[in-house]
């Protein structure tokens, strides 16, 4: 019998018997190694993360083949360690889910070459999951809103408004059409003199200043544009810098860092505010690194009430990257009896509708 077909021999027999799942999920998509134990979905045994900020704040940013490295040096010990906190076994596993895109295409082989030897060793199913996908579903991990829903997604690397009509669905009405709000955050607070990562910093510094001291632009687009662009507010703030270095002049960084911060909150905030009207959704969840943000969590509260919308934000400990979201995100898939084969590969550049896509092997045949 073949791996294809005891997974298929173990899935049945967990299905008739009722099992509750029991998916381990890795992440190794960016700089933090991730593995996490979900029970029916929802629930978190365990969610271990390795982060490697201290290695790449010397450098100012991540370096990608040093990423690699550290992931080849951590997944073993970070699944030993959330299999052992969790109280299982890989014995007692139903599925693994890996993280296989986007991202730093050396860091997601290491979390995918891992997950497919957990599969095949143990005779489970595999799931890919695309990395997006597992920041909307840790919302789901909170409890409270299902689908449909409009999702906010903003990191490093995306900014996007995302419409799910049902679990495992997703449409796009906008992103970002150059910088990504994560990207601009780092990228002013690098030529503020901050170390990296320097979204946080950017949202403390902002919290002390005053928004109004130093305006800057609001990047609208086209009327009724859902996309987003950041590029002009990230030179502008860098030419304001400049020009005041040039002439003398002190700015206080804390009113440049409330200016910045105001203005790419009423951008997202608008636009998921108008994304919520041409949906006609009640709900919306915000995902990524940037729900994370103060600022944009009390704005977004303050139009929703105003709107008559519901908005969730997922706990901090689920913004930034996690191995939890990622088997939150598995689940919907292998209750459907949905899973990959051992030819998964990774991908640095993935569409989000290409994931919902598959292809999938089912487990049902």
């Amino acid at each position: 019998m073949g791996w294809l077909d005891r997974v298929r021999h173990k899935f049945q027999n967990d299905m008739l018997q009722g099992k509750e799942s029991l998916i381990l999920g890795i992440e190794t998509s960016c700089d933090e190694t991730s593995a996490a134990v979900l029970r029916g979905g929802r629930e978190v045994l365990s969610n271990i993360i390795s982060s490697q900020v201290e290695i790449h704040r010397q450098f100012g940013g991540v370096v990608p083949e040093v990423a690699s490295r550290r992931h080849v040096e951590n997944v073993a010990v970070v699944v030993n360690e959330a299999l052992a906190k969790a109280g299982v076994g890989l014995g007692d596993l139903s599925a693994v889910a890996v993280t296989y895109g986007p991202g730093l295409v050396g860091a997601l082989l290491v979390g995918v070459t891992a997950g497919k030897a957990i599969a095949y060793a143990k005779s489970i199913p595999l799931i890919g999951v695309h990395h997006i996908a597992g920041h909307i579903y840790a919302n789901f991990l909170a409890g409270g809103m299902e689908p449909p829903l409009v999702a906010l997604v903003v990191s490093g690397g995306h900014t996007e408004l995302i419409f799910m009509p049902e679990h495992g669905k997703f449409q796009f009405l906008g992103r970002t059409r150059d910088d990504a709000a994560g990207e601009a955050y780092d990228k002013v607070a690098r030529s503020m003199g901050l170390s990296y990562p320097g979204g946080p910093l950017i949202d403390k510094l902002a919290a002390e200043g005053d928004p109004e001291a130093i305006v800057f632009p609001r990047a609208w687009l086209e009327e009724g544009s859902l996309d987003f662009s950041f590029s002009g507010l990230k030179s502008a703030v860098l030419n304001t810098l400049h020009n005041a270095e040039q002439r003398g002049r002190k700015l206080n960084p804390s009113d440049v860092a409330a200016g910045f911060q105001a203005s790419v909150v009423d951008v997202l905030v608008e636009k998921t505010v108008l994304a919520v009207q041409k949906t006609g959704v009640n709900n919306v969840v915000v995902a990524g690194g940037v729900a994370a943000n103060r600022g944009l969590r009390a704005r977004l509260r303050e139009r929703a009430a105003v709107e008559g919308f519901s908005v969730m934000f997922p706990p901090m400990s689920l913004c930034t990257d996690n191995a939890a979201m990622i088997a939150a995100a598995a689940h919907p898939l292998y209750a459907r009896g949905l899973f990959h084969n051992l030819d998964l590969n990774a991908y640095a550049s993935l569409p989000l509708t290409k994931w919902e896509e598959g292809p999938f092997v089912s487990l049902e045949k």
